[in-house]
């Protein structure tokens, strides 16, 4: 799969459209195939771990209903709309699609959301508060795109869009956050959305209170031996003022940020297609293994390492830290960088024990995975 965003390159497309404005890429994808069809999209909305829900119109409002769904029969063949979200942790394939737009680092990276509507379907005018690539798949969708501004509901006047065009196969509109849109399906379609967004700073500062209590951490408290007699017992004068805000703006190391960071980036918002137990690999058979075959990172494994401490050996991976000798440190772009490691590429460092041992459990717990490997051989 390639992308060809109307001959631009990555970086100028960063400098002219991205969080600026919206963009219609025409045949961003030639030749693009369906990730899953109609039918394995149901399919996969039967499944509890699965995140799902249908959108549909009932007496001109829109209502929504959450899966998992045991049938569609009643839905009839118009103005109804199926989503999944995060098809990348259920389906291998849409890692070609997410590599496409690797020039956007993965920690920025939401999920892969497919879509499947039926004529007349959509979810209705709305804004959003993250970047989207919205890949048209199989089958017409007409989408209207607003101008930012202090909307309250969507605004079809002609004067109020920027864009109004219909989508075919191949085809990619970018929208940033906060451009209102609505997309109407013309005939049965199927839409793959790359979404890219970041935490509030309220979300982010919530969960770091729950990091500091965990660890047991920013338990140190002021210390003013220096202090000056006060006439104002009820006041918190300019410098106490500031002596409250160095207390916390002091807590914040490049240290402290980027192990809360790397914890809470890499935990998945969704279900992991992870095994019920760990499984039961050795490391000669993971040896023996990649002789034949590379091993493949699970859909939706999140892996970060940071430029602060990658030297150290530490690498963040689905919510835990796992520090590695500075003798590995080499390795980690790999781990993170790479959706497949192959033997040549791990040789290197095969032959330390440590990484072969880390190796394994990775393997054991279902991060990485070798594809041809048979469930009797598990």
């Amino acid at each position: 799969m390639q992308l060809d965003i109307n001959g631009l390159t990555p970086a100028q497309f960063l400098a002219e459209y991205w969080q600026k404005k919206p963009l219609v890429i025409r045949q961003g994808f030639k030749h693009f195939q369906d990730l899953v069809s109609p039918e394995e999209l149901a399919g996969l909305a039967m499944d509890e771990l699965v995140e799902s829900r249908r959108v549909y119109q009932q007496a001109g409002q829109w209502q929504a209903e959450f899966g998992p769904f045991d049938s569609y029969d009643h839905l009839g063949e118009r103005d109804w709309t199926l989503i999944v979200q995060a098809l990348n942790n259920w389906v291998p394939d849409a890692e070609a699609l997410i590599q496409c737009f690797d020039f956007i680092p993965r920690w920025r990276l939401d999920d892969v959301m497919v879509s499947f509507a039926t004529p007349g379907g959509g979810v209705g005018p709305h804004i959003d508060l993250y970047d989207v690539f919205i890949c048209q798949g199989s089958g017409r969708r007409r989408w209207r795109v607003g101008d930012l501004g202090p909307h309250k509901e969507f605004a079809a006047h002609p004067a109020l869009l920027l864009i109004d065009t219909e989508l075919l196969p191949g085809d990619i509109l970018y929208i940033p956050p906060g451009f209102p849109h609505d997309g109407i399906t013309l005939e049965p379609s199927l839409s793959f959305s790359v979404g890219y967004r970041t935490a509030s700073a309220k979300d982010m500062i919530s969960a770091l209170a729950d990091h500091l209590s965990e660890q047991d951490l920013g338990a140190q408290q002021i210390k003013d031996p220096d202090r000056e007699l006060t006439t104002r017992s009820g006041c918190v004068d300019n410098g106490d003022l500031a002596r409250l805000r160095t207390q916390l703006t002091n807590m914040l190391t490049d240290e402290l940020v980027s192990e809360f960071s790397g914890r809470y980036l890499t935990q998945s918002k969704c279900a992991l297609d992870l095994p019920d137990e760990p499984l039961d690999i050795t490391q000669d058979e993971v040896l023996a293994w990649l002789d034949e075959q590379p091993l493949i990172r699970l859909g939706g494994l999140r892996c970060l390492y940071f430029d602060i401490n990658v030297a150290q050996g530490v690498v963040y991976i689905n919510g835990d830290k796992y520090p590695l000798s500075a003798e590995l440190a080499a390795v980690i772009p790999l781990l993170c960088d790479s959706n497949q490691l192959d033997k040549t590429a791990l040789a290197p460092w095969l032959a330390h024990a440590d990484l072969l041992t880390q190796l394994t459990e990775w393997v054991n717990l279902g991060y990485w995975y070798f594809e041809d490997l048979s469930d009797e051989e598990c």
